[in-house]
């Protein structure tokens, strides 16, 4: 039987990080949320990622959202009530070449500007810092202040906090459709229908179906990362360790958890399908993951592998996310498309775009993450940035229903 149709002032399609940490802080701006996830909340590939609160690498532009999310991730215990093993224990990135380090030394001098803190280490500092590296490594790119979380807590947290807090929280809930009527937004649902002025698409790997079916078609593909864990071992690395390479095969990532046990990832990514909860882990990639991991950490060599896994990431061509309003239709957001690295900036994301929903603009700068970008021709709209007000929400009408 089909419920009445249920309203809020905003939808959130999608649980994961984004999703509900946006509810989270609509909620603290007093906005009505209701939030409809198909499966679980944080099931997706915000529980299943590798954990890695990490702004060093990223795209410069991102950095300022990364920053405001990396103030969040050291608030979340106060704000949500609750422990999401969040450890700032530092994120080194190793260089196999001496090529590499003016590479690094750039981006450390580029990065500075946005406040990020970063050293390069030689090759003598690293072994005295990071005793377990192997010895093919060079220097060493060190960001103090990084860290990384469990992925399995966080999605959770922001969503019984934003439970908590009067937002309403759909799980096992798929949505259909979202179509247009007059001022508001009808979401269908196989559980019922539900109705909005704005709707937020947060839905990772989903978003680009959503997008598409609402005429905004983006460059999305769908894959799945590459995950394993090794038995409880004595405590020996401290930081998130990574790799600083150009080239692809020599991605791979990891990091010790207090328990002992040593989270890896990177080198490769396998196959995945939107029709199934889980993306299948690739063996044949196993033997390259644990030759790179070898590389980093050769004390590894004997630690048995206990557990494989993937999710299910969206990738998008420029390696950017989807973030930001509609550039054809008023009322409509999304947040999409993070390309496996959203675990960090996930918090600031959803502040982010709490604040441009409930007031129409955001203090940190979105516009190299706009929809727009691949229909310039849409409109001629100017994408939102820092400072900018949308040219197409509906501020007026939204702030009569908020009182």
């Amino acid at each position: 039987m089909r419920n009445a149709l249920a309203e809020a002032d905003v939808i959130i399609v999608g649980g994961g990080i984004v999703g509900t940490a946006t509810a989270f802080f609509l909620r603290q701006r007093g906005v009505s949320v209701i939030l409809l996830e198909r499966f679980l909340v944080g099931q997706q590939a915000s529980g299943t990622n590798f954990g890695n609160v990490r702004r060093q690498g990223r795209y410069l532009g991102q950095l300022p959202l990364a920053n405001r999310s990396r103030d969040i991730w050291s608030r979340i215990p106060q704000l949500t009530g609750a422990d999401v093993e969040f450890m700032p224990v530092g994120h080194i990135r190793f260089l196999w070449t001496e090529e590499q380090i003016a590479t690094v030394e750039k981006y450390r001098d580029d990065a500075a500007q946005y406040g990020l803190e970063l050293h390069i280490l030689p090759r003598e500092v690293i072994r005295q810092k990071f005793p377990f590296i192997g010895p093919e490594a060079v220097a060493g790119s060190w960001s103090p202040h990084d860290g990384h979380a469990n992925p399995r807590l966080v999605a959770p947290a922001f969503a019984r906090a934003a439970r908590r807090d009067g937002a309403t929280i759909v799980e096992n809930c798929e949505v259909l459709t979202i179509q247009k009527a007059g001022e508001d937004f009808r979401v269908t649902t196989a559980e019922g229908d539900y109705r909005a002025p704005v709707v937020l698409v947060a839905s990772g790997a989903w978003g680009g179906g959503f997008a598409g079916a609402l005429g905004e078609a983006v460059p999305l593909e769908v894959a799945g990362p590459q995950m394993g864990v090794t038995e409880p071992l004595p405590w020996f690395i401290h930081p998130v360790v990574g790799v600083s390479t150009k080239i692809p095969g020599e991605v791979i990532y990891m990091r010790q958890i207090p328990r002992g046990n040593v989270i890896f990832g990177g080198v490769k990514r396998c196959a995945a399908a939107l029709d199934e909860r889980r993306a299948k882990y690739d063996p044949a990639g196993l033997d390259a993951q644990l030759r790179q991991l070898l590389r980093l950490a050769p004390a590894l060599r004997r630690a048995r592998l206990i557990r494989t896994w993937s999710g299910v990431e969206g990738y998008m061509a420029d390696d950017l996310p989807v973030m930001g309003d509609s550039a054809a239709t008023s009322g409509l957001y999304y947040a999409f498309g993070f390309s496996g690295h959203g675990f960090q900036i996930g918090p600031g994301v959803g502040d982010v775009m709490a604040e441009l929903i409930a007031t129409g603009k955001t203090t940190t700068p979105i516009a190299d993450f706009h929809i727009g970008r691949f229909r310039r021709g849409l409109s001629g709209r100017i994408p939102l940035g820092e400072g900018q007000k949308s040219a197409t929400l509906p501020q007026d009408e939204f702030r009569k229903r908020l009182g």
